[in-house]
């Protein structure tokens, strides 16, 4: 009894190893640390995280399964590339989901809610000084979700977290991959601050969110075709 217990632990103790592993090469390729085509170097990583190379390579089997990484011959594992055409598309159709949620929540902003909004977009500003694009990404994130989340639709914000979920399996942000995309973001912000404050026409709010989503996928294009 005491020897299955034993094993059993052994087995939790694996698998709690792996799961880290697995967090950590993903944070890695999400906030664009490794960028698509690098080379996982698995000693390397067993050494950063002070275990053996075993659930190192439990958990690069785990992130191919996930599409973030795949083998090559004579490379191995390597970060996968990004879907230009997956992540275009799934960007789309974010624009427009956050668009009619933005339009459904605009009437339910306090001034409260505005000054936040202000708040969040000045931090935005600080962080891009400071070059902390991680806690830029986390600021984003934050400023739109506080726009749609009072449309007070549950099915419509489901499909912008799954929508969102997916585009995280690709790229957790845009900003690591067009990062002159940053400044521009910011002062669109404040253009959806204002037109919140001053309570502008339900469509116009609509339309200022999807074009700014759309603006991101532009610049994408660009930043794609640059690299051709």
């Amino acid at each position: 009894m005491d020897k299955k217990k034993t094993i059993n632990r052994r087995k939790k103790l694996a698998m709690s190893k792996t799961q880290y592993a697995y967090e950590y090469i993903s944070t890695k390729i999400l906030d664009g640390v490794y960028g698509p085509g690098q080379r996982i170097i698995i000693d390397q990583i067993a050494k950063e995280l002070g275990t053996s190379t075993i659930p190192i390579r439990e958990a690069i089997r785990n992130l191919e399964s996930d599409g973030l990484i795949q083998y090559k011959p004579y490379s191995g594992a390597i970060v996968s590339a990004i879907n230009e055409t997956e992540y275009i598309e799934i960007l789309s159709v974010i624009s427009v989901l956050e668009g009619y949620a933005a339009a459904l929540s605009a009437r339910k902003f306090s001034s409260q809610d505005i000054e936040e909004l202000q708040q969040l977009n000045t931090q935005m500003h600080e962080a891009l000084e400071d070059f902390q694009l991680d806690l830029f990404n986390q600021l984003n994130r934050k400023f739109h979700s506080i726009i749609y989340e009072k449309c007070e639709n549950d099915f419509l914000l489901e499909e912008i977290r799954q929508s969102q979920q997916r585009l995280d399996r690709i790229r957790s942000s845009i900003f690591t991959l067009v990062p002159g995309r940053t400044r521009q973001s910011i002062e669109e912000h404040n253009t959806i601050i204002h037109l919140l404050k001053e309570k502008a026409p339900l469509f116009q709010i609509e339309e200022e969110i999807r074009q700014h989503r759309i603006n991101t996928i532009i610049a994408f294009k660009e930043q794609m075709k640059s690299r051709s």
